[in-house]
């Protein structure tokens, strides 16, 4: 009987010396807590912050090894951050596989998770590379609990011994709680880099903001500046040496047509193909394009209307702020170049393109007042010309503008923009020629399809308006056949162009092909129109059309000579021969309509007017 009291008293004793232990050991770890939540209470980064944990973890459980693992945004993974206790490098940075490992069941459940020795476990998916890291650390228990800051975990806290070992309710419960802690560090201090981060991007944007500002005073006076000088008269040498000074360096200032206006230094001579491409570059985008051996050209434009080009050599590297100068110097040039146009070049490229322009919508009027205008501007409408049209099959921004006022001008002929094209009127006698030329001087330079279409030689300013429409027609016929993308002539095209053009204009082709024989016989009362009809109707023979015309063969041989002075010495020649019968049968097909309202001595007295 006292045996058994005894026991019972040893085994009272014994669990109240359990229950003062586990106490003594909770105020402890509780103690412990409190030390580490004012340990993480300071203000650190996020690495910091990791590594207090895992240190705290470690020794919180007395553990040999804690690690902690947060997403990867940019992989939308799990990778092991911070790590305490480890004995190798492949811990820190390990990505650990998704649905794998204790860290899958904890982010699923919110619960922490354990095991005495993790690679006999079969509880969990075990993967080759995780395992790997486990067996090379040497570890055997593991517990993760999650990293939260409300409801969903964001992360893993693990705590790991390299013995077999049977975490207990009270270690768990520490550990769990460690973990809200820590959840709320971490957060805090994502929190802290995100300010940080936002406050720097803050400051940066600030300074960008005050030297953003105070160049926009710079530009704002220097642009005042120019303008006051030419409010007060200054002209465009004077407004060319300050903004030389301005920029430090070099620049000459062209007209569209090339012409130098005027120049504050030395700028080595470019190459032509070059700047012409960056000039068209330039004005298309409005702004310096750099070429060659460190040069820059900016446009001057007023509106949509390029005036010429500024021509800058620096000395020092180019800056943004030298873009925005040079770009302020051009447009106080372009309202200097407005206001003193009548003492440049720039009124003469105004006059040459006002001068083609009334030549392609004013045909009837004096040709003593195009012939005046003309040689005020050096220029002979009596040589022969050809009339070339410019489309491009795509928007080149007005590229091909720029370049046909140099073009023009450096081929001594005009230019103008007629119906949305760019028409040439170029001294030239061949047509095609011109058109091929054109096209490859241009093509390359737009970087995009182009038609060309070309007419003439003309050799008088009442003719202009024909060859611009043969142009025309010529265009359409291209269109019409798929050959868009190419040059042509309407020589080259013939009676083509007049069936496929979008409009068929008769009379512009029968003046292209036999107008002189018809104004030679209106103004003399020949029949040399009749002669031609009989001489093709006759198999090309002399002879057979003199019997048909009762006349002697000199006579006919005397008519065909005078046509080939009309028409040129290869009117007889196949295609040629072809266009003419084409524009003779016309001309009968129309004078026999109109005379079907005639009376018959009407009519006849109208058939010898027209023989």
């Amino acid at each position: 009987m006292e045996l058994a009291q005894l026991e019972s008293a040893r085994r009272l004793a014994l669990r109240i010396q359990s229950q003062l232990d586990r106490r003594q050991q909770r105020e402890a770890d509780l103690s412990s807590l409190v030390d580490t939540a004012r340990d993480l209470a300071a203000p650190y980064d996020l690495d910091t912050v990791l590594q207090v944990i895992t240190r705290r973890a470690r020794l919180l459980l007395g553990a040999d090894m804690a690690y902690v693992s947060l997403p990867d945004d940019e992989q939308e993974t799990f990778r092991v951050r911070a790590s305490d206790g480890h004995t190798s490098r492949l811990v820190l940075g390990l990505r650990l596989p998704e649905g794998l490992g204790l860290g899958c069941d904890v982010l699923a459940s919110s619960a922490p998770f354990w095991t005495p020795d993790y690679l006999a476990d079969e509880r969990f998916r075990h993967g080759e590379t995780l395992d790997d890291v486990v067996r090379t650390e040497g570890l055997r228990a593991i517990m993760a609990v999650p990293l939260s800051h409300g409801r969903e975990p964001f992360g893993a806290l693990y705590v790991a011994d390299r013995d077999v070992r049977h975490f207990t309710a009270d270690e768990i419960s520490l550990m769990n709680s460690f973990g809200d802690l820590a959840g709320v560090a971490i957060e805090r201090a994502l929190l802290l880099d995100r300010t940080a981060a936002e406050v720097a991007a803050l400051e940066r944007y600030t300074s960008r903001a005050e030297a953003g500002l105070r160049e926009l005073r710079e530009l704002s006076d220097f642009h005042n500046q120019l303008l006051d000088m030419v409010l007060r008269g200054g002209n465009l040498q004077v407004l060319a040496e300050e903004a030389s000074r301005s920029l430090a360096g070099p620049l000459q200032i062209h007209a569209t047509d090339g012409t130098l206006l005027t120049s504050t230094g030395e700028i080595p001579e470019p190459d032509e193909a070059a700047l012409t491409a960056a000039t068209l570059e330039a004005y298309a985008s409005r702004e310096p394009m750099e070429f060659g051996d460190n040069l820059l050209v900016t446009p001057i434009v007023a509106g949509d209307e390029c005036l010429g080009r500024l021509l800058f050599r620096p000395v020092t590297p180019v800056t943004e702020h030298t873009r925005r100068l040079l770009s302020l110097v051009a447009q106080t040039m372009a309202v200097l170049l407005m206001l003193q146009n009548s003492r440049t070049a720039i009124l003469e490229g105004q006059g040459r393109d006002e001068l083609l322009g009334e030549l392609l919508v004013r045909p009837n009027r004096p040709a003593q007042q195009f012939e005046k205008r003309a040689r005020r501007l050096g220029i002979d409408l009596h040589k022969p010309h050809v009339a070339v049209i410019v489309r491009p099959e795509s928007d080149t921004q007005g590229k091909e503008t720029v370049w046909a006022a140099a073009y023009a001008h450096r081929k001594d002929g005009l230019k103008n923009t007629h119906d949305h094209h760019t028409v040439l009127l170029l001294p030239a006698t061949d047509a095609s020629a011109a058109a091929r030329e054109v096209f490859d001087e241009l093509s390359p330079l737009l970087g995009k399809e182009v038609t060309v279409g070309a007419a003439g030689p003309v050799s008088d300013p009442g003719s202009v308006h024909h060859a611009y429409l043969e142009a025309r027609r010529c265009l359409d016929a291209m269109t019409a056949l798929g050959v868009t993308g190419r040059s042509a002539s309407a020589h080259e095209l013939g009676f083509l162009g007049l069936l496929l053009s979008k409009n068929h204009d008769v009379d512009g082709f029968i003046e292209s092909a036999i107008g002189p024989v018809l104004d030679y016989d209106r103004q003399r009362v020949t029949e040399l129109t009749r002669t031609l009809e009989v001489y093709f109707g006759a198999g090309c023979s002399p002879t057979h059309a003199a019997k048909k015309l009762h006349v002697h063969p000199n006579t006919v041989a005397r008519r065909l000579e005078r046509i080939t002075e009309l028409l040129g010495a290869e009117w007889q020649q196949a295609d040629r021969a072809l266009e003419i019968q084409v524009a003779l049968r016309l001309c009968r097909m129309r004078r026999t309509l109109r005379q079907g309202d005639l009376p018959p001595a009407a009519r006849q007295h109208h058939d010898t007017g027209e023989g």
